[in-house]
């Protein structure tokens, strides 16, 4: 059975853009929104969630984003500890330990907090990332000091049964087996993965190599618990129906109480080698049904973070693929017929590179070279015309509608912020957010499109059946 948690882990839409991924534009926002939010532009909310903070004497980061809409809150804490900081040839340890936090401690039996959640009616998860390790419970208001409890009992006091840490290595290495190793698609990211981000953490699949999952050890688990899981190396975040002053004696209570770690490890990030030429990979596989077509470009410096490009990112990719009604779906599905699947992703929550990636499936009697040809005159139109006024004012009210509408959300807010400070963005940079996009022009989409969609530098991905009727056609 494949683990809940991994399944979040490997969502393509939540590893591609978990850091904005509710006020980033969605797929059934319809033109009729559109005319709903035509004003938008003329009112950007000075600030979306409207946070409070504080910082526990012991370093935690507290964040509190009321909704009082119902008595229900979303509890998370997330961890600065990610793929990125395995060791080298220990590839999926943290993670590991992210499922290893679910056995017991010395205040709870193996799997008791879980029991405990299921028992008052809470939905409970965690994940890992890149640079990230995260944990949440949605519960009743009334519940939130007993998952404070729990949840801070695990932080510092895992106790690590040796049986158990042998029997869940088997686990997580059954789950990359189901999870990977029999989706061609996601071998084939994996593939395009090691080249676009050679040299850098980035390069190595979150859930690890099979190779590595089989090395790994008690005394591994142990290091690495020690060494990341502290209240210094952790952001508590609380959204729903609580407030900051009524959250922070809880917070002082259970979690101020544990002691902050004096010996943090420096988190390295080398970036990946600059690449001077592009790269083709192809994956021919019994299991291929429907072949596949991936074109991954990597995107320059400036639009990774907080410089006026990567705001124009975001515009430029809500322009190219929002919805059905947008430039990728509309050219190569619905008028060209070359296609019957298309997407456009980008960022994976990254910290020192990124990448923008067109995905595609060829329509029934469609190759992939045709496929492939409709991506070139696409991009090509794009980078020779440029995109429009309207097109730039239409994708901006799409983007600052969605904004608004997160707010209704309870968990939603709360994986906002956590995604973002685990990706050392500031408070200010979250809510200064919608105010960057409406400032976002024409010249700037058209010039960080120029910048991006460079040939010379992109990796493809070519996904075939083991043996085609013709090479990249499909089957009738």
């Amino acid at each position: 059975m494949i683990s809940p948690r991994y399944k979040r882990l490997f969502n393509p839409v939540m590893v591609s853009l978990m850091a904005l991924a509710l006020i980033w534009p969605h797929p059934g926002l319809t033109a009729d929104r559109e005319d709903l939010a035509g004003s938008l532009l003329d009112h950007v909310p000075d600030s979306v969630f409207d946070p409070e903070t504080f910082i526990l004497d012991n370093g935690m980061e507290v964040v509190v984003i009321t909704n009082d809409r119902a008595p229900v809150v979303s509890h998370m804490v997330w961890y600065k500890v990610g793929s990125a900081d395995d060791p080298r040839g220990k590839s999926g340890l943290a993670h590991y330990l992210e499922h290893l936090m679910f056995k017991g401690t010395e205040n709870l039996e193996s799997g008791e907090f879980s029991r405990i959640i299921a028992s008052i009616g809470g939905r409970e998860n965690a994940f890992t990332s890149y640079e990230y390790t995260g944990y949440f419970q949605t519960v009743a208001r009334e519940h939130l000091e007993l998952m404070m409890r729990h949840e801070a009992d695990r932080m510092t006091g895992l106790t690590l049964d040796p049986d158990e840490v042998l029997a869940e290595r088997g686990v997580i290495a059954e789950e990359r087996r189901q999870v990977i190793d029999t989706s061609p698609v996601r071998r084939l990211s994996e593939a395009t993965s090691a080249l676009l981000f050679a040299g850098s953490p980035y390069a190595v699949p979150i859930i690890g190599w099979a190779e590595d999952i089989e090395h790994l050890t008690q005394a591994d688990v142990e290091a690495f618990y020690q060494q990341w899981y502290a209240p210094n190396n952790a952001v508590l975040i609380v959204s729903g129906d609580i407030t900051a002053s009524e959250l922070r004696p809880l917070a002082e209570k259970y979690y101020g109480a544990l002691a902050p770690s004096d010996t943090l490890p420096e988190r390295v990030r080398p970036s990946p080698h600059p690449m001077t030429s592009s790269a083709t990979v192809t994956l021919r596989d019994a299991q291929v049904e429907r072949p596949a077509y991936l074109r991954s470009f990597p995107t320059p410096k400036n639009t990774w973070r907080v410089a006026p490009e990567a705001y124009a990112l975001s515009v430029l990719q809500n322009i190219i693929a929002a919805d059905t009604t947008s430039l990728l779906y509309r050219e190569l599905v619905i008028e060209q017929r070359v296609a019957n699947e298309v997407s456009l992703y980008q960022g994976s929550g990254r910290r020192s590179a990124d990448a923008m990636t067109f995905f595609g499936r060829p329509a029934d009697g469609r190759t992939i070279d045709e496929l492939s040809d409709a991506f070139d005159a696409l991009i090509a139109e794009l980078l020779e015309t440029g995109v429009t006024d309207e097109q730039v004012r239409i994708a901006k009210e799409r983007i600052l509608a969605q904004a608004i509408y997160a707010r209704d959300s309870v968990s939603g807010p709360a994986r906002v912020f956590g995604a973002s400070l685990m990706l050392d963005y500031g408070i200010d940079d979250i809510e200064l957010w919608p105010q960057r996009i409406a400032a976002v022009t024409t010249e700037m989409v058209n010039a960080v499109a120029q910048d991006v969609f460079d040939e010379t530098r992109l990796v493809e991905g070519i996904l075939l059946p083991e043996q085609p009727d013709q090479e990249g056609a499909v089957s009738q």
